[in-house]
């Protein structure tokens, strides 16, 4: 850990002048205090630097936290080995989940699924009167959202351990009606800070006791319910199908569900504070936790050691290296058959932007990681699928 300055703390060895200035930026709000963790896997980000740990008195910056409130991981461990495969065709797991998960952004379900109802209406109980605003918000019901992927980084997974056993692998998060919501606070925030001279309006905030400040903690804490029963489902549906495919009934020796975009009250340092985790994952002592690489490189079933300086938090992934444009620039359909070797997945140079090489070195991330988590299970993957 370095100590950049009062306000500011890095566990990154790699850090780009620009992802440096941005974090600098938001530590400089009067609101954060102590200070802002930096995780390893920190990059430059929308509204604020993805991996990136920051405690707010009396303030939330909308922004800070992202569109995609809720995002996460899940993954289950199976009684299966590599050895239960066999010789059958991965690529018909691969197209088998492709149809039945709707991927892509903007892509829903058609109808509310048998496993879905249940959590549908649960969702609709917990929004109460607040519904109808959570109804207006999209085009396409939010209802209809769930169970479904999404684009970028998300991804459905089949993995190995290190020991040969499968284990299911997942990123989604709260889709197009958390996206909604995020936005519309991020626009309420941003006019009733219009007067202030910020260093960047995504810093605009909601003050604690404000009518503006209770919904939307009300609303992101709807949405991050939303996004966990959302891979919930997806998962359901994922183990029905590695179930058929090889023709037994999954059991689930293990499931692990955290979020790593996300706003909650905590205790750190002798202070309650409003923590935003915006790229980072909880690691309090003896949590488990999710540390996915990029679609060609390792993942990380990981524990929490607790550690009190990055407020028990930890790096939710690789980081980009490059910008999404940039690394379509950079890089060919040659390149990723060649990070790709013994995985199944679907050959789309839409994908290019998600190349194992746009991200940075995991092994990096995780050496930097060391007194946040201890590593205990190292998945490889099998079968990816993603939407574009």
């Amino acid at each position: 850990m370095q100590k950049i300055n009062d306000k500011l703390y890095s566990w990154a060895s790699i850090l780009e002048p620009a992802t440096l200035a941005q974090a600098e930026r938001t530590a400089s709000m009067p609101f954060v205090q102590p200070y802002l963790a930096l995780m390893p896997d920190a990059h430059l980000g929308a509204g604020a630097t993805v991996g990136s740990v920051i405690p707010t008195v009396e303030a939330i910056m909308p922004a800070a936290v992202g569109v995609d409130i809720g995002c996460g991981m899940i993954a289950v461990r199976t009684q299966f080995t590599r050895d239960d495969l066999g010789g059958r065709a991965l690529g018909d797991l691969r197209r088998s989940v492709e149809k039945r998960i709707p991927l892509s952004a903007g892509h829903h379900n058609r109808t509310v699924s048998d496993t879905a109802a249940p959590r549908v209406a649960a969702l609709s109980e917990e929004a109460g009167d607040r519904l109808p605003f959570y109804e207006d918000l999209t085009r396409v019901g939010w209802e209809l959202q769930l169970g479904s992927l999404g684009s970028g980084n998300h991804f459905v997974e089949l993995t190995a351990d290190e020991s040969g056993v499968l284990w299911l692998f997942l990123h989604s998060g709260s889709r197009g009606i958390g996206n909604a919501i995020a936005r519309h606070h991020i626009r309420v925030a941003q006019e009733l800070c219009r007067s202030l001279r910020l260093p960047d309006r995504d810093l605009a905030h909601l003050a604690e006791g404000t009518r503006e400040f209770d919904e939307y903690v009300r609303d992101l804490e709807w949405a991050q319910h939303f996004a966990l029963a959302n891979r919930e489902e997806m998962m359901d549906r994922f183990l029905e199908l590695l179930g058929r495919f090889l023709g037994a009934e999954v059991e689930e020796r293990e499931r692990i569900n955290c979020h790593h975009n996300f706003t909650a009250r905590e205790h750190h340092l002798g202070h309650a504070v409003w923590l935003s985790r915006k790229g980072a994952i909880r690691a309090d002592a003896g949590r488990p936790g999710l540390i996915p690489g990029s679609m060609g490189t390792a993942s990380y079933v990981v524990t929490g050691k607790g550690d009190p300086a990055s407020f028990a938090s930890s790096p939710h992934g690789a980081g980009r290296a490059y910008a999404r444009r940039a690394a379509r620039r950079a890089f060919t359909l040659a390149d990723m058959d060649k990070a790709m070797v013994g995985i199944e997945y679907r050959r789309d140079a839409a994908f290019l932007d998600e190349i194992p090489a746009a991200y940075k070195d995991i092994d990096v991330v995780m050496a930097d990681a060391a007194d946040l988590v201890e590593v205990r299970h190292t998945l490889r993957q099998l079968v990816n699928v993603k939407g574009a």
